[in-house]
């Protein structure tokens, strides 16, 4: 070991360091580093996240990209697109670009709200679960194993259908049953790094549980609990797509890319007004991909047997 190496290594055990804030180690930056050339060499997690970017920017922009007020109706019903309408109006007069901008944002915003619920929670769970054992392992647990246990799509239509469709429960609902998922990955993690020398060490020192939680703990499973929430960014767009396409998810008016598609079931509509469903459906499938994409260009590079 050279002497920087070894003047790293004295720092990063150095209690005063820890404790005085200093800035990030080298060892750190080097691994982030490696890190962000690793994800920069996956060239289709490079497209999702342009994707995203774009997806995320005319979702927040809406107000001011869309060309009309989405839900404003016109004298122009079904109308192909022209001009005036770049992707045409829908069987009411509503411009399909401008609920198009709106319904995105409302999905993006289902998604990432749901996801970031359910991933603190099911996190929180993991770590109390992995780190304490034992009987609260086990009582926490099975409590997983009930919800896991439940046919999802269905259970959640039934819930939706008494509590009433809205955009807020959607995404409580959704972030009801996919908590488990996380939960269980996270006390898996947790199992294993707390019998690390440098957990043991930080229980000899008399530092308390929270602070050998999210200090010591839970940076080690930062990594597989982004790459989850990537893809389950993904999911809960692809399962507010269905139910809304089913009618049990954001009700119209209110646009949302699953409503516009339930808008458009028509066997006419299908084959005669193409522009109704068409535009919708591929932006979840480009969303859907890119999101996907990301998550992989994540897991590849926080892998550390990739080169």
């Amino acid at each position: 070991m050279s002497a920087t190496e070894l003047a790293w290594s004295k720092d990063a055990l150095d209690p005063k360091k820890e404790s005085e804030g200093d800035a990030i180690s080298p060892h750190y930056e080097s691994y982030a580093r490696q890190v962000r050339r690793r994800f920069m060499r996956h060239k289709l997690a490079l497209w999702g996240l342009a994707t995203t970017l774009l997806l995320l920017a005319a979702g927040i922009l809406a107000p001011w990209l869309a060309p009309y007020p989405p839900n404003e109706i016109t004298d122009s019903f079904s109308a192909s697109p022209s001009a005036d309408y770049l992707l045409g109006t829908d069987q009411v007069g509503r411009d399909v670009l401008s609920r198009l901008l709106y319904g995105t944002r409302v999905s993006l915003l289902i998604g990432f709200t749901t996801v970031a619920i359910y991933v603190t929670f099911g996190t929180f769970v993991g770590m109390i679960a992995g780190y304490y054992g034992k009987w609260v392992d086990m009582l926490l647990m099975r409590i997983t194993d009930i919800f896991l246990s439940f046919p999802y799509m269905l259970v959640v239509l039934v819930i939706v259908s008494v509590m009433g469709a809205s955009l807020w429960t959607i995404i409580i609902v959704l972030a009801l049953f996919k908590w488990p998922a996380i939960a269980m990955l996270v006390r898996g993690i947790v199992l294993s790094l707390k019998k690390a020398d440098y957990v043991r060490a930080g229980v000899a020192l008399g530092y308390r549980t929270p602070r050998i939680l999210l200090r010591h703990i839970l940076p080690g499973a930062t990594g597989a609990i982004i790459v989850n929430a990537t893809f389950g960014v993904a999911s809960t767009i692809l399962s507010e797509a269905g139910l809304s396409f089913l009618g049990m998810g954001v009700k119209s008016p209110q646009a949302s890319l699953g409503n516009m598609l339930h808008d458009a079931q028509s066997l006419t509509v299908l084959t005669e007004l193409h522009w109704l469903w068409l535009p919708a459906g591929f932006v979840i499938l480009l969303t859907v991909l890119a999101f996907n994409f990301v998550g992989d260009g994540l897991r590849d590079a926080l892998d550390g047997k990739q080169s």
